[in-house]
């Protein structure tokens, strides 16, 4: 009898239903969106560290080379008085710029100011531009352009938006701003001409006279080289300056950015 009502219950049992192509569907939906998700996160974690992470590492790494360099400046000798203390000022005058030789790959060569892109902009100045200098080091110095204060073509380069942001603000310029640069041989004022957005195949823009090539320079420029647009890679922006003025260390910093070199080196 037992084995009987097992046959018959066994008879009558339903067969386990078929998965419903409905479900199936619902469940791929499920486990796709669920990876979407994961995606998004993964995503927004890579931009994060873009723009948020990697400026404080170089940042912090920009600031470590500016003290090295604070340290190898010493103690600048102090600027000889005037012969008559009560005579009107007038311009100074010291003679043809000191033009110092290049470091080696990666060598510190000075720091750049800039008044309007803030009070406390202060960027080391890099042999080089591979990604071992722009993406910690700061500005990097085209390696076969001149030195600050020569005649000729000092260019540079630096990223907008990641790795120190060194020209997020280079659109910002305006006509006759100045921008300083300092070695250890002094101060090389650069007065802002004018921008040009090119296609990143425009390496004339680093020639002796920029976009002229085969032209003897008789000025002393200085060229700035960055990404563009601010979020994108697809074009350069190049921001043009022309040497007004040069200052030997023991002169001291022009006026305008004493506070500024103070705050940098003169802890040193």
């Amino acid at each position: 009898m037992v084995v009987q009502e097992r046959a018959r219950r066994a008879a009558v049992r339903p067969a386990p239903e078929r998965p419903r192509r409905g479900s199936i569907l619902r469940g791929t939906v499920q486990v796709l969106g669920e990876l979407l998700i994961t995606a998004g996160i993964i995503l927004l974690l890579f931009v994060g560290w873009q723009l948020w992470w990697t400026n404080v590492e170089s940042d912090a790494r920009q600031s470590a080379v500016i003290k090295e360099f604070a340290q190898e400046l010493g103690t600048a000798a102090p600027a000889e008085p005037s012969a008559d203390p009560t005579a009107p000022a007038g311009p100074e005058d010291f003679g043809s710029p000191v033009v110092g030789t290049a470091p080696g790959h990666a060598g510190t060569i000075g720091i750049m100011y800039i008044p309007r892109f803030g009070n406390n902009y202060t960027r080391p100045i890099v042999q080089g531009t591979s990604s071992d200098v722009l993406d910690t080091l700061g500005l990097g110095h085209y390696a076969n352009t001149a030195m600050p204060g020569a005649v000729g073509n000092f260019a540079v380069a630096g990223h907008r938006q990641t790795h120190g942001a060194v020209l997020d603000n280079i659109h910002t310029l305006v006509p006759g701003d100045k921008i300083y640069v300092q070695t250890k041989d002094g101060f090389y004022t650069y007065v802002f001409r004018n921008n040009q957005i090119v296609m990143p195949s425009r390496t004339d823009v680093l020639e002796p006279v920029p976009t002229r090539p085969g032209v003897t320079p008789t000025e002393s420029y200085l060229t700035m080289t960055s990404c563009n647009p601010r979020f994108g890679a697809e074009e350069r922006i190049i921001a043009y300056a022309l040497l007004d003025s040069w200052r030997p260390a023991s002169a001291g910093p022009p006026a305008e950015i004493a506070a500024q070199v103070a705050a940098a080196v003169g802890g040193g």
